[in-house]
């Protein structure tokens, strides 16, 4: 009688054990663990070479990532070869929400041969940072925005500005110059700086005071003159000062490389104003200063007079397309010079050189 009674509390108790495991098996999925505080994400897509025929290469990538740190690194390459229609896609979409910081690098290569369209989008989509600290997003592929700009070798006041905005546009750059030059340029003053910057004008600043652009001597004594001078305006580091050399004046290589030098050892930038075209003296001193000190080549800043287009107004300037040494940091051009209106030239500029404005 006992063994009776107690085999249904054994199959009860059975029946609770199983049905308590099967509730707990159910409930482990909806629980979760704290998320990591750093977030890493790396998509890499390559397509093999391809050979003849034609070929349609389409690649997307997507990253949604939320957390506290995030660095994500895309990168695709895409190699075809021959074929009459190749099409290749490329798209990258970063959609992220951090707290704290996030760096985002996207890398598209594209290599086709042969008759072709290829069409790369990237998306840097979204950053929440609630904390305000740092969010940055690079890319290897960058798309120079061009603003339009003046200068002028007269002292800038309100009416001369006025009298540019309503001739010929609204300047995001205005090139003056360190300091008077009698009879050519009237130098920078304290109340020109508070008015350009009050306008919302970034300054370019210019040093012309020689004739001669020969001698190493010679370019490192300019350099240090004109390092010397932006110190009294209290120029702010990593401001490029560009050297003037006029297309009258004789020019070497050795005078290049001595400010340029100088400049490098300073806490400025080096930069040359110039005509640059390909068969200018000043572009062939540049070439041979790049090859006697690379950094020259890859760090002088270029601001290139070439070609002369003539003046016009910001609504019709012309595209950006400047001349300058092959493989130079050029991002300055003056296209149109002596505006019979206001006494200014005209300029296009890209971002490789307002990164480096005052």
């Amino acid at each position: 009688m006992v063994k009776e009674k107690l085999i249904p509390l054994v199959v009860t108790a059975f029946f609770i054990v199983v049905i308590a495991v099967f509730s707990f098996s159910l409930m482990g999925p909806s629980l979760s663990e704290p998320a990591s505080s750093t977030v890493s994400a790396d998509e890499t897509e390559m397509s093999g070479a391809g050979e003849s025929g034609d070929s349609t290469v389409t690649n997307n990538v997507e990253n949604n990532i939320n957390g506290e740190n995030a660095e994500v690194n895309n990168s695709i390459d895409n190699n075809v070869k021959n074929g009459e229609k190749n099409k290749v896609d490329n798209n990258v979409s970063n959609n992220i929400e951090i707290n704290v910081d996030v760096k985002v690098t996207n890398e598209i290569g594209n290599h086709v041969e042969g008759q072709s369209s290829n069409s790369s989008h990237e998306d840097g989509g979204s950053s929440n940072n609630s904390n305000g600290d740092d969010a940055s997003a690079s890319s290897d592929t960058s798309n120079d925005e061009i603003v339009w700009g003046v200068d002028s070798a007269s002292h800038t006041n309100s009416e001369m500005l006025a009298c540019v905005k309503e001739n010929f546009g609204d300047p995001l750059i205005w090139g003056r110059y360190l300091g008077e030059k009698d009879g050519v340029s009237e130098g920078l003053t304290a109340d020109e700086i508070e008015l350009l910057h009050s306008n919302d004008i970034e300054i370019l600043l210019i040093w012309n005071h020689f004739e001669d652009a020969r001698g190493y001597e010679n370019g490192r004594s300019e350099a240090e003159q004109a390092i010397a001078k932006a110190e009294e305006y209290a120029v702010p580091e990593g401001v490029a000062l560009f050297a003037d050399i006029e297309p009258n004046y004789p020019v070497d290589s050795e005078f290049i490389r001595g400010w340029s030098e100088v400049m490098f050892d300073s806490k400025y930038e080096s930069g040359i104003y110039g005509i640059f075209d390909a068969e200018a003296d000043l572009t062939k001193a540049f070439n041979e200063a790049a090859q006697s000190n690379s950094h020259i080549g890859e760090q002088t800043y270029i601001w290139t007079a070439s070609p002369n287009i003539g003046i016009t107004s910001q609504s019709n300037a012309p595209e950006y397309e400047p001349e300058a040494p092959e493989n130079s940091k050029v991002g300055g051009w003056q296209y149109g010079i002596d505006a019979e209106s206001c006494n200014i030239d005209t300029n296009l500029f890209s971002n490789i050189i307002t990164e480096v404005l005052w």
